[in-house]
């Protein structure tokens, strides 16, 4: 048998050419994960049975907080449909690849603790601009079915609306202070935002090991004309802008709160954060 797991409250929901082949076919079985009991779910299937499931980062990151690793016994292959996609594109290069097999993936990943949540993630913490983008493109998307611009409200966010921060940045108990902070990510992938290769040093492979990025300048045309480069990864050409460390046990602390983001779900009002490898 074969099931389709797809998340409704997604912002693509089931509008998929693909899901809908797949639910033309022989031995199909659909499900909404926002009306699964998970466990069970996975208790109900047959070893051969697999699960392809339709979505993005957000339901990744939906998934990962609502099982245990040790109950998914079948395969589940993730076929991308969301609006980023940037786990799947960290993790699958060729371009005719389709689906990529997602048990690997969800084992030993890093735990985020922040406003008395404690979260799985899959790419990473965004904290500062990236936040606040998040946060705008919450508003925008209860007053339009409209395709978000994050890139948009990135750069209006530079050049009038976000104020850089002081930082606090902890790596495996060694302190760091920073001024006129623009973002201060925590990443267990290379990519988040759409495309925004920001720790391009970061493996995922590597167990136990985060990257964390510090975006700093006075200059807000500096943060403005940089801005771009992290795209390709190159804004850590920057070392007097940018510093990235890599550790097990992260804790980034803003002198104001704001917004941050967990695998694109916003969290309001933040003043810190803490990341376990």
């Amino acid at each position: 048998m074969k099931y389709i797991l797809y998340n409704s409250l997604s912002n693509n929901g089931i509008k998929n050419e693909k899901m809908e082949t797949m639910m033309n076919e022989d031995n199909v079985v659909i499900k909404d994960m926002k009306d699964l009991n998970y466990k069970e779910f996975f208790n109900s299937l047959n070893q051969s049975d697999v699960i392809k499931m339709f979505g993005g980062d957000g339901t990744i990151n939906y998934l990962i907080n609502a099982i245990n690793e040790d109950d998914l016994k079948n395969d589940l292959y993730l076929v991308p449909s969301g609006t980023g996609n940037d786990f799947f594109n960290d993790v699958v290069e060729d371009k005719n690849v389709t689906e990529v097999l997602l048990n690997p993936y969800l084992k030993n990943l890093p735990i985020v603790y922040v406003n008395g949540m404690t979260k799985k993630f899959i790419n990473g913490i965004g904290f500062g601009i990236d936040g606040y983008c998040c946060e705008e493109g919450d508003k925008l998307k209860e007053k339009s079915d409209k395709p978000v611009n994050y890139t948009s409200i990135a750069i209006k966010g530079l050049l009038f609306h976000f104020k850089p921060v002081n930082a606090k940045v902890k790596v495996d108990g060694v302190e760091y202070n920073y001024q006129h902070v623009w973002l201060a990510p925590t990443m267990k992938g290379r990519f988040y935002g759409g495309g925004m290769m920001i720790a391009p040093n970061q493996n995922r492979n590597d167990e136990k090991v985060v990257s964390t990025v510090v975006y700093m300048t006075k200059s807000k045309f500096k943060a403005l004309t940089t801005f771009p480069s992290i795209f390709k990864g190159e804004h850590i050409k920057k070392e007097k802008m940018v510093k990235i460390f890599k550790g097990q046990v992260v804790e980034v602390e803003f002198d104001r709160p704001t917004a941050l983001q967990i695998d694109g779900e916003t969290v309001k009002n933040v003043l810190s954060y803490k990341v376990v490898a």
